[in-house]
């Protein structure tokens, strides 16, 4: 595997070893001693599987309390995965990244304690997996908002077509009023 970081250096894109042949393919997609070699030292609590249409935004969600880490990839599909750090005394607090996670690179993105995460569907359809380091409390999950002129993310929408959202999504905080880390 090879990891490289961001430019937000503690969010890191995991690129695996793949191994294929006339049968198909296969990676290791987890390996701890490998993880923990390269500075992801977690434990994973919680596996998590969404599967979103065309042009759905998810997020930008996390927890203010039983804080979670999240290692995510895409099984099907392609996405635009991003992360808000929304820790104070980061170099790069206010500052986003976004990585494509498909199918096809199987590439996946380590996202530390304290930063906001959500994706945007590309493909027709996609499936996402994600595992986290600790287990969902909906008493601490807040949603930033998606479109914060504050962060600026540039997400690649669909013909400039604003994204599906849900209404908790859609109610997110703007980066001003959004609790931090």
């Amino acid at each position: 595997m090879i990891f490289e970081p961001t430019t937000i250096s503690d969010v890191i894109v995991v690129k695996p070893s793949i191994y294929k042949d006339e049968r198909g393919f296969f990676l290791e997609t987890y390996q701890k001693e490998e993880y923990i070699s390269n500075g992801i030292n977690v434990e994973f609590v919680q596996d998590n599987h969404s599967g979103s249409e065309q042009g759905v935004l998810r997020g930008l969600h996390y927890q203010i309390r039983k804080t979670q880490g999240k290692l995510v990839r895409a099984v099907t599909g392609k996405i635009f995965d991003v992360a808000v750090d929304l820790r104070k005394e980061s170099p790069t607090f206010g500052k986003w990244v976004g990585e494509y996670l498909s199918k096809e690179n199987k590439y996946q993105l380590w996202i530390p304690e304290g930063f906001a995460h959500g994706y945007y569907t590309l493909s027709h359809w996609a499936d996402v997996i994600y595992k986290t380091t600790d287990y969902y409390a909906p008493e601490w999950d807040r949603t930033l908002l998606w479109n914060n002129i504050e962060v600026g993310i540039d997400w690649p929408l669909i013909d400039d077509l604003h994204p599906r959202l849900s209404d908790k999504d859609a109610r997110g905080i703007s980066f001003l009023k959004a609790e931090k880390f």
